[in-house]
């Protein structure tokens, strides 16, 4: 009866008939092994590799010994099939294929950090989550509106708002970093769906008494002889201004640099220099602050603005209504 019950066991095995061999497990195993080109334990030794330049000091920073570490950057470089780290005696240096891998393995990180962050919202009563990646003028100036209506009607739904360049706003959703991207001006989106819902004009702001002030058009280049007041370093306007201004051969005088338009108009007001900014900010500051407003005589100052997405049926439904509440409220930003 006994051999009966083994041979039973056996022939429902899923390993098929037969008794796996030894080898056969060592096989499997490897076959396995070999199918997996890393853990998470990889990456993070392997950033940590990176930022210290040594095996060394990565390996205590994980708690293992450093031949495990030594071993574990091996197998990576086999499992690729190509030299990730340069020994040296003084440490270790990326190759280019090692410098690649940092930057994805950087991004799949994150990826899983903001997964966990994710899954532990759910457990906090959250249901949904939406991450925006969107310029200056429509983190500061239209989207806290937009996201007060929203959000009051939809409790259970976390919104994340980062604002980034044109660039990377594009990139985080190719990527799906973001799920929603928001845009201004031309921008390349090759398989991306691009929803132009709003269009708005940059206007020269400067104070009542300056000699810009009675300008009817200007042209851009007019106001180069003059202190700007702008935007910070990460701002997608100034980015854009940046840009405008070295295709042309010139310079931009920036007299200081602030953090919102508010800011940057209060200076103009005060007379510390001219600006360029949005018309639907500059008409909403100039209701309590004395602001002359000329127009760009420029192409480029008419700007489409557009949201980003990579498929809008594929979005969740909660994340679908808010494309729509941004697109019914058609204010013009930049």
């Amino acid at each position: 009866m006994q051999r009966s019950t083994c041979e039973k066991r056996r022939r429902l095995s899923p390993v098929g008939a037969g008794r796996l061999s030894r080898s056969g497990v060592k096989s499997a195993a490897l076959e396995r092994k070999q199918t997996v080109l890393f853990d998470l334990t990889d990456l993070r030794l392997f950033i940590h590799v990176a930022e210290f330049k040594s095996l060394t000091r990565a390996a205590e920073r994980m708690h293992m010994s450093l031949a495990a570490a030594s071993s574990r950057a091996k197998e990576l470089e086999a499992r690729f099939g190509v030299r990730l780290l340069y020994r040296e005696n003084k440490g270790v240096r990326l190759s280019p294929a090692g410098e690649t891998l940092l930057a994805h393995a950087q991004q799949f990180m994150q990826q899983v950090e903001r997964l966990k962050s994710d899954m532990q919202e759910y457990n906090n009563g959250i249901k949904g989550h939406i991450r925006i990646f969107a310029n200056t003028t429509a983190v500061t100036e239209f989207m806290p509106e937009v996201l007060s209506a929203f959000l009051a009607t939809h409790p259970q739904v976390n919104v994340a708002l980062e604002e980034r360049l044109n660039h990377d706003i594009v990139r985080g959703v190719q990527d799906g970093t973001a799920d929603i991207g928001i845009v201004a001006g031309p921008v390349p989106a090759q398989g991306l769906e691009v929803l132009n819902f709003s269009t708005d004009r940059l206007l020269l702001a400067t104070a009542p008494e300056h000699p810009l002030a009675r300008s009817g058009r200007i042209p851009f280049a007019d106001t180069l002889d003059h202190e700007h007041i702008g935007l910070h370093e990460g701002s997608t306007l100034q980015h854009f201004l940046d840009r405008i201004v070295a295709e042309n051969g010139r310079q931009l005088t920036l007299r200081i640099q602030v953090r919102s338009f508010e800011a940057m108009c209060r200076m103009i007001e005060t007379g510390v220099g001219i600006g360029i900014l949005p018309q639907s900010a500059a008409l909403r500051h100039s209701r309590s602050m004395k602001l002359a407003l000329v127009e760009l005589d420029e192409s480029w100052a008419v700007r489409e603005r557009s949201l980003v997405v990579r498929q809008l049926e594929s979005l969740p439904q909660y994340a679908q209504e808010l494309v729509d509440v941004i697109c019914g409220r058609s204010h013009g930003t930049v």
